[in-house]
């Protein structure tokens, strides 16, 4: 008889696939939805909400939370110790792995909430860290970070709100990309980054696809630079009213909702 244990019969029923995110949505025995990867060797499981392994350090939802607590409790002071550094990297990864089975199972939304909160806390680490070495250890990941985050965000408003909000999202996400650059002095990498490109292709492909324009954005910043100001002024002012316009667009589409209901 097989040891209650045992997983065999979990890992012959779904074939690793080397290359890919192999993830699932499945429900636990209390009922409660939890994620699963499928790795070489074996299934890694993960809860949906707050930290994917379930704990809650020091009685706080994420490591990180923990530890703003502790810096607001002993204010400038706080610094990381090399436990907290470690303990910080074991979260990072479990967020990570979380983020690229949101990615996979295409639940944009979440992928990009994961990518926030692994964002705030590098941005957290570069005021806390120990020393110079082990900040930059993270910071070079920020660039893949903060695409995933763009990606995912991008993804999730062209299914919530359409092709020019994706449009939108994506052209902030550049913005922040250049920002990064800025910060480190590397502005003059930025047409050329890999991860820039594959961005911009991505708006390119949603503005072709969906037959789409320029955005309001984009035409108010081309009137500012041929200095066509009374245009950028009426741009102004559509882009304000724009939030109302949109809120009454989904709430005429809520009641045509209930009407079919």
């Amino acid at each position: 008889m097989p040891s209650p244990r045992d997983i065999d019969t979990l890992l012959k029923n779904w074939n690793f696939r080397p290359g890919e995110v192999n993830a699932r949505l499945v429900k636990s025995r209390s009922g409660r939805a939890v994620l699963q990867m499928r790795i070489d060797m074996g299934i890694v499981q993960m809860e949906t909400e707050l930290r994917p392994d379930g704990q809650r350090p020091g009685g706080a939802e994420t490591y990180y939370d923990y530890l703003v607590g502790e810096a607001i409790r002993l204010g400038d002071s706080f610094q990381l110790s090399q436990e907290q550094c470690s303990e910080s990297d074991r979260e990072f990864v479990q967020f990570y792995q979380r983020r690229l089975c949101w990615l996979s199972l295409r639940e944009y939304r979440r992928a990009a909430q994961d990518a926030d909160h692994s964002l705030a806390f590098m941005d957290f680490i570069r005021r806390h860290s120990p020393d110079d070495e082990w900040t930059l250890s993270h910071e070079q990941y920020r660039p893949f970070v903060l695409f995933h985050r763009v990606q995912a965000g991008a993804l999730a408003a062209l299914e919530e709100g359409g092709p020019e909000k994706a449009i939108r999202e994506i052209n902030s996400g550049l913005a922040r990309f250049r920002d990064l650059f800025l910060r480190y002095d590397a502005e003059d990498q930025y047409a050329d980054d890999e991860l820039v490109r594959r961005l911009e292709e991505m708006r390119e492909s949603v503005r072709q696809r969906y037959d789409v324009g320029r955005t309001l954005e984009e035409q108010l910043a081309e009137a500012v630079q041929v200095e066509d100001y009374e245009s950028a002024a009426e741009l102004r002012d559509r882009i304000r009213r724009r939030p109302v316009a949109e809120s009454r667009l989904r709430a005429d589409a809520d009641r045509s909702d209930a009407d079919n209901r």
